[in-house]
């Protein structure tokens, strides 16, 4: 159990059984009046974002949420598995708590696996990944100019949005949290 006073960006509360973790918060001391801090939080599970007020001073219970490393090494039908980089445990996690975090996932890449009591909750993959594109659009000659876009679908199945030049077999740099366009690599 903690305060209200405690409460800060990233901690995660146990309210009426469901886990929300404090995206914004506020402590505001008004001229009249008790203190209270407000709060922006996401439901861990759902995604969903409340507004919520609590009063200065007043009991909170926190959830330990424990963060580590895990690599990627299958998915077992509509199931992903991981492997917990220092104990070499394997964790099955459902395809819900995967969530769209699925296509920018190739096997063998490393992510971070938040769990509560031994419950996965959600994973945290890095901020952008390299992926090649295994089908687009044919570029035609002149297709220079900027700001057309084309659809391309990349080797995990997501599709995304390219500049018209790009071609089938090409490495690009995607962004894990919009799915955009980041850039060309090449090796």
């Amino acid at each position: 159990m903690a305060t209200s006073n405690d409460i800060k960006n990233g901690t995660v509360l146990r309210i009426d059984g469901n886990l929300w973790s404090v995206i914004e918060f506020q402590h505001v001391k008004p001229g009249k009046g008790g203190a209270f801090v407000r709060t922006k939080m996401k439901n861990v599970l759902s995604g969903k974002v409340v507004d919520k007020t609590f009063n200065a001073g007043i009991k909170v219970e926190t959830a330990n949420v424990d963060r580590r490393d895990f690599q990627y090494l299958y998915m077992d039908g509509e199931d992903f598995v991981f492997m917990d980089t220092d104990t070499y445990d394997q964790v099955t996690v459902p395809a819900a708590t995967v969530g769209d975090a699925k296509d920018y996932m190739l096997e063998g890449m490393s992510v971070m696996l938040a769990s509560n009591d031994g419950t996965p909750l959600y994973i945290e993959l890095p901020t952008s990944v390299v992926l090649e594109i295994t089908y687009t659009e044919p570029g035609l000659q002149g297709d220079r100019s900027t700001g057309g876009t084309k659809p391309a679908t990349l080797e995990t199945g997501a599709e995304i949005q390219v500049p018209l030049f790009l071609e089938q077999g090409v490495k690009v740099k995607v962004d894990t949290r919009t799915g955009d366009y980041l850039g060309r690599v090449t090796e």
